[in-house]
């Protein structure tokens, strides 16, 4: 599947990791990944207080469901991260490079007041074309 990251003139550079823009072409199929916790497959939080294991956890999910649907996570084309404090912004970069080494998908990064149990630090959703 071709892939292009556009990262227009006239726009700051992306104050992260993430593209601005991702062309697909030849997609014939969409997922779309619902917002991972970190959870591991036994329903157990992973990383109590660790924003980057954490991230992790929830980047490994993405990839199990991305995977599992017949997908490749360098195909991912967006994401949302939804965190509750911004001094994660950081630990989750970092850890999202981790996953999407070059080229990375667009990416809106939220800052809430709380997710759907006061344990999850971060919950991150995908859309993913498939070949």
């Amino acid at each position: 599947m071709k892939r292009t990251a556009i990262q227009p003139k006239g726009v700051a550079k992306p104050g992260g990791h993430y593209s601005h823009g991702i062309i697909v072409e030849e997609a014939r199929r969409t997922l779309y990944v619902a917002g991972q916790v970190p959870l591991d497959e036994a329903g157990k939080l992973v990383g109590p207080g660790d924003i980057e294991a954490q991230t992790r956890q929830v980047m490994q999910n993405i990839k199990r469901v991305v995977e599992a649907a017949g997908g490749r996570m360098e195909d991912a084309a967006k994401t949302t991260v939804f965190t509750t404090k911004l001094g994660h912004r950081g630990p989750i970069g970092k850890v999202r490079q981790e996953f999407f080494r070059s080229d990375p998908p667009g990416n809106t990064f939220l800052v809430i007041s709380s997710l759907a149990n006061p344990d999850f630090l971060v919950e991150i959703e995908a859309v993913v074309p498939l070949p």
